[in-house]
């Protein structure tokens, strides 16, 4: 088997899922309504005072760990853990300023992830995620639904570059490059995945790989990546962003990895 079938056997462009996402999809929304209900409930018995949003995430977090209960044991923790180290994260103001700028980017056929870089809106993600479209529907959390023309795409380095003609849109900071320590630096990555929306969730950068087909090196991160993250991007903790996620690779050595692509292929196609 040559190099190149390897590499497509390996490589997950659509990235990977340990789960059966109906049914955890099914599972979390069940907990909602339960937490909406309730509320409803305690709200018609006797007004109360706004409590702290530590709280909200706290019953979040409560919410998860009830889910992981009812889910059978042939679902993988990990999977799970993802949703709990969100609700945690998402806690700290850095990661919720991050949130506002990572968008849900829909095609008919295909869901994934993009983030803002200029506030007139501006944003990258992967090529694979917008494939032969020529615009797209943008979902920001705040600022709510555009429409996206795909105004650039370089399938070598598996990046596209949209625009919605915002203004004054939340943005991200690009690194000029993606400089780390290999196995020790940790950071942040927000995406949509499965189902989910603005899902944060941190990594530890493990090195760079050399894969077939490409002619510079991606980065390897062992971090919970799944299905529809493509395109989230990856923030240091300076809260700038050193890479774009695009795939996921089963590794000798490490086992299940995500890989990102260095931000300077970016500036280095569209500079």
């Amino acid at each position: 088997m040559d190099n190149d079938q390897r590499n497509r056997d390996s490589i997950d462009d659509d990235l990977y899922e340990e789960l059966d996402e109906e049914e955890l999809y099914e599972l979390v929304e069940q907990e909602r309504e339960k937490a909406l209900a309730r509320a409803r409930e305690n709200k018609n018995r006797k007004p109360r005072p706004p409590f702290p949003k530590w709280v909200f995430w706290l019953i979040a977090a409560a919410m998860l760990l009830n889910v992981i209960s009812l889910i059978p044991r042939t679902f993988s923790i990990p999977a799970i853990d993802f949703l709990i180290s969100s609700a945690q994260l998402s806690t700290q103001d850095d990661i919720q300023a991050y949130k506002e700028s990572v968008v849900v980017i829909e095609t008919e056929d295909s869901r994934g992830t993009g983030f803002s870089i200029s506030a007139d809106g501006t944003i990258i993600t992967n090529h694979h995620v917008v494939e032969d479209e020529e615009s797209v529907t943008v979902a920001y959390p705040e600022e709510g639904l555009f429409s996206g023309d795909v105004v650039a795409s370089y399938p070598s380095v598996d990046l596209a570059v949209l625009d919605v003609s915002g203004e004054q849109m939340p943005h991200l900071e690009l690194a000029d490059k993606a400089t780390f320590e290999p196995g020790d630096e940790q950071v942040y990555f927000i995406g949509n995945p499965i189902r989910f929306s603005g899902i944060a969730n941190k990594g530890r950068v493990l090195d760079r790989l050399e894969l077939s087909g490409w002619e510079k090196p991606v980065v390897m991160m062992e971090a919970p990546v799944y299905r529809g993250s493509s395109g989230s991007p990856v923030i240091n903790q300076n809260g700038k962003v050193i890479g774009i996620v695009f795939a996921t690779l089963h590794h000798d050595t490490h086992g299940r990895v995500g890989l990102f692509i260095p931000i300077e292929y970016y500036h280095n196609q569209h500079g």
